[in-house]
């Protein structure tokens, strides 16, 4: 209960792994949320006096300042998808990273992304690269994490496609040959407790995180199909086509792929051979065939009830 760790984002899907993880341990966390009420669900996973709630926007230097005053330790877990890059990925991340740094804390961890790269064509992975930078140079100390694809019961990865899957037919499929190396939740989130926790034993260091299999696009659909009883008819979306449609429709509410996705989609999302990973945390990671079937019977036809593939 001595040692304070300062979450920015503790309140999404991976924050609230984490928070779990650092909550057993006994230390104090502190979520930043520019609303704070998005994290009081946190409230029971400790200790009466071990969860604070702050109202903090990473945008804005003055909010985060006080945000980690007194830390022991700091995690930026804020990105976006779609919208403000630059502001969030770039910006906000070196506020977070300079402010830890002023506070004295000892640990900085830094949540990036696999692909991460300043020169990318993707205003995401660009901002994400140029993010890493940023926290290099206000924290050198900072431990960067770059996790692939993340799954676990409350992603939008697997639920996402197992819900078209319930609902469509006929399924398209947007770059089938693009490759992914799912990673778990859980995995990453132990990763990310050990590097807040031990701080000298990860500093300066950038880790890539994937699960166990390489999966392509096409693997993944039919996998979500087999997990969830249900056969589609699968049409591949030729390049010449899903390509314009994501540049003329990408920015429309409801797009199936925006443009910058689409650009995302043209290198594959796994761990690069010299990459250290969960091996330096002691962390076998573990396969989606190994949990994921415990969130998706949801999408199964009638659910628990019926278990075999021939329901579909």
């Amino acid at each position: 209960m001595n040692r304070l760790i300062v979450m920015f984002g503790g309140s999404g899907f991976l924050g609230r792994y984490i928070a779990q993880e650092l909550l057993s341990t006994g230390v104090r966390v502190r979520f930043a949320e520019r609303d704070p009420r998005r994290a009081w669900f946190l409230k029971p996973l400790g200790e009466i006096g071990q969860t604070q709630f702050v109202a903090a926007d990473i945008t804005r230097k003055d909010s985060v300042t006080r945000a980690v005053q007194g830390a022991d330790a700091v995690i930026n877990l804020v990105g976006v998808l779609d919208g403000s890059f630059q502001k969030i990925h770039v910006d906000g991340a070196r506020n977070v990273a300079e402010a830890a740094a002023s506070a004295g804390a000892t640990a900085f961890v830094h949540v990036s992304a696999l692909g991460a790269d300043a020169k990318s064509e993707s205003n995401y992975g660009r901002t994400k690269g140029e993010g890493e930078a940023a926290v290099r140079a206000a924290f050198p100390a900072a431990t960067i994490l770059r996790p692939s694809i993340i799954f676990g019961p409350e992603d939008q990865f697997t639920n996402r496609f197992a819900g078209l899957i319930r609902a469509l037919p006929i399924l398209p499929i947007i770059r089938g040959a693009a490759r992914f190396q799912p990673v778990y939740v859980c995995d990453v989130a132990r990763a990310a407790a050990q590097a807040l926790l031990d701080p000298t034993g990860h500093a300066s260091k950038t880790y890539e995180l994937g699960g166990p299999e390489i999966l392509s696009m096409a693997e993944i659909n039919r996998w979500l199909e087999k997990a969830t009883g249900r056969d589609r008819i699968e049409i591949a979306v030729p390049d010449c086509v899903a390509g314009p449609m994501a540049r003329l429709f990408g920015w429309a509410p409801g797009a199936p792929i925006t443009w910058d996705q689409w650009q995302m989609l043209q290198r594959d999302n796994i761990v690069a051979d010299a990459a250290e990973g969960f091996s330096a945390f002691g962390i076998t990671a573990t396969a989606l065939d190994a949990v994921a079937q415990n969130w998706l019977v949801k999408y199964r036809h009638l659910g628990r009830f019926r278990a075999d593939r021939s329901t579909a």
